[in-house]
C-alpha cells in the first residue's frame, strides 16, 4: 500500500500510544519532500537532542522500503556499533509496522545485525539496509541513499587532525551514492568548523527554542525545563546540542566573577553523640580532597590539593587550595606527603584522592606511611584519569559556576586558581593544575538535591 510518510509515522504512533508531535510533522514532511525529489541530493537535518530525530529517521528508512523495495541504503555513524543501533531500529519497524508486511526475508542471513535485505525484485549483491562505521573501509559499496547519522561527535572532530580525517572520509561517499542519490546528515553540531555548514544543502534546523523563545516540544521540554538543562550544561555544549549553534570553543571561559565568595571557617561540634560540621551557616553532608601531584619544582607544573564540601543544599564549597612547592635541599615527594597530611587533618576529611600518572603512581604508600606516623585515620584512593582534562575541568566546574552554587573562600582568591579562570581557554592550556583538582573534587561528590528531614543514626559522624 502507497502511503504518505506522515501517514506511516502516524500509525507508529498510535501503535505506540503516543502523539505525533509538531516537530516530528516538520521532520517528516522535510524527509517525504526530499524523497520525491528526482536527481542528486544533498541536504541536513539538525534537531536539538532527545528531539526524537533517530525514530523519524528509523521510520523513513522503512518507508522507503514500502515505496521501493529496490532501493540500497547505508547507515554511516561514528563507530560501528552507533550504525547496528539504528539497523535495529529499522528492523524492529518492519516487523511490526502494519504497512512493513510482507518486506522482512525468509533466509535468515538476510536479516543480520549490520544489514538486512527485504524481499524485493533487485538482486545485487548490495543489501537493503547497511550498518558502517566512520572506520570502516567503504570501497566497493553502493548505495541510493546514505544517512550519516551522528558521524560528527567529540572523538571524531575534537582536533583539527580529525576533523579533516571526517572530511576526507565524508569526502568518499561521492563514489558510493547512485547518480540520483540522496546524502542525508543528521546530527547536532560538535564544532566550529562543524560538518553542518554546508551553504548549498537543503537544510532543516529544529533548536529546542525558537527565535521568539518558545518551546519547540512544549510537552515534553517545557520552558522551565529547558532553563534548568541550561543553568546545569557548560554553555558551549547547550549552544550546540540544543540551539544548534556551532560554537567556537576555544572563547570558553570560566568566568570567575561568578564566584561567591565567603569567610566563615569550619564549625564542629558535637551535641547528643551526633557530630555536626557547618560552614556558611549550612550543615555539610559530605566532602572531598584531590591531589593533582608534581614536582612542585620552579617552571614546572603545580602539584595541588583541592578541599571541596557540600551542604545538605546542594551548594559546593571550595574551601581551601594548597600549592605545594619544595625547597632546593627537601626531598620533593616526602615533603608534599607531610603538607598533604597536614592539610587533611585540618580541614577534617576523611579521604583523598590521588592521581597515579606519572608522579603519583609512587605516592600513595608514601602518603599512607605520613598519615599513619601523624596517627591518622584517613583513605588514600587511587585515581587514573582518562578523559580528556579540558572536557573534565569544562564538565564539572562550569554548571555549578553557572548555576550559581559554586562557593569559594576568600583565601583561594590569593591562589592561582583564579587567574586560571580567567585565562582558561578550550584548548592549549599550560597552567589549569589547581583547575584540574577542583574539578576531580566536585566529580567525586555526588549531585545533591535540597535534602528533606530526617532522624540521623546516633554515631559522631559528620557527613
Amino acid at each position: 500500500m502507497k502511503t504518505t510518510f506522515l501517514e506511516f509515522v502516524w500509525i507508529w504512533d498510535k501503535m505506540q500510544n503516543l502523539q505525533l508531535p509538531k516537530h516530528h510533522k516538520i521532520m517528516g514532511r522535510f524527509l517525504s519532500d526530499l524523497f520525491h525529489q528526482k536527481g542528486r541530493r544533498q541536504a541536513i537535518l539538525m534537531a536539538f537532542r532527545n528531539s526524537g530525530k533517530s525514530t523519524i529517521v528509523g521510520l523513513f528508512c522503512a518507508w522507503i522500503l514500502t515505496q521501493n523495495a529496490d532501493l540500497r541504503l547505508m547507515i554511516l555513524s561514528a563507530d560501528q556499533a552507533l550504525a547496528k543501533k539504528m539497523v535495529r531500529h529499522i528492523k524492529h519497524i518492519i516487523q511490526m509496522h502494519p504497512l512493513c508486511q510482507g518486506l522482512k526475508p525468509k533466509n535468515a542471513e538476510e536479516w543480520a545485525s549490520d544489514k538486512l535485505t527485504v524481499c524485493r525484485c533487485y538482486n545485487g549483491r548490495d543489501p537493503s539496509v547497511l550498518a558502517k562505521g566512520l572506520p570502516a573501509n567503504l570501497t566497493g559499496c553502493r548505495a541510493d541513499i546514505i544517512l550519516c547519522d551522528d558521524v560528527e561527535v567529540p572523538k571524531t572532530c575534537n582536533t583539527s587532525t580529525k576533523r579533516e580525517d571526517l572530511r576526507q572520509k565524508l569526502s568518499e561517499l561521492d563514489y558510493i551514492i547512485s547518480p540520483d542519490g540522496l546524502i542525508l546528515y543528521i546530527g547536532t553540531p560538535h564544532t566550529r568548523e562543524t560538518i553542518y555548514h554546508q551553504p548549498d544543502w537543503q537544510k532543516l534546523t529544529l533548536p529546542i527554542m525558537d527565535e521568539k523563545g518558545q518551546a519547540t516540544w512544549p510537552e515534553r521540554f517545557s520552558i522551565n525545563q529547558i532553563e534548568q538543562i541550561r543553568k546545569t550544561t557548560p554553555s558551549s555544549k547547550f549552544l550546540s546540542q540544543m540551539m544548534l549553534k556551532a560554537t567556537a570553543f576555544d572563547k570558553v571561559r570560566l568566568d570567575d566573577k561568578k564566584l561567591k565568595y565567603y569567610d566563615d571557617e569550619l564549625d564542629y561540634y558535637e551535641a547528643n553523640g551526633c557530630a555536626v560540621l557547618k560552614l556558611n551557616g549550612h550543615r555539610l553532608v559530605s566532602g572531598c580532597a584531590w591531589w593533582d601531584p608534581a614536582f612542585g619544582k620552579v617552571g614546572g607544573d603545580n602539584s595541588v590539593v583541592a578541599g571541596v564540601f557540600s551542604d545538605n543544599e546542594g551548594n559546593l564549597y571550595v574551601h581551601r587550595l594548597l600549592y605545594l612547592t619544595v625547597p632546593e635541599n627537601e626531598e620533593a615527594t616526602h615533603y608534599q606527603c607531610a603538607q598533604v597530611a597536614q592539610f587533611l587533618k585540618e580541614l577534617m576529611l576523611p579521604a583523598i584522592h590521588l592521581e597515579t600518572n606519572g608522579i603519583g603512581r609512587f605516592l600513595p604508600a608514601l602518603l599512607r606511611q605520613e598519615l599513619a606516623y601523624q596517627r591518622l585515620s584517613i583513605a588514600v584512593l587511587e585515581e587514573t584519569s582518562h578523559q580528556n582534562k579540558i572536557d573534565r575541568i569544562l564538565g564539572a566546574i562550569e554548571p555549578p559556576l553557572l548555576n550559581g552554587n559554586l562557593y569559594a573562600h576568600e583565601s583561594v582568591q590569593k591562589t592561582p586558581l583564579i587567574s586560571e579562570m580567567q585565562d582558561f581557554t578550550a584548548k592549549n592550556n599550560t597552567h589549569d593544575d589547581g583547575l584540574d583538582a577542583v574539578a576531580g573534587c566536585l566529580l567525586s561528590e555526588p549531585i545533591r538535591l535540597k535534602s528533606i528531614p530526617q532522624f540521623y543514626k546516633n554515631r559522631p559522624l559528620w557527613r
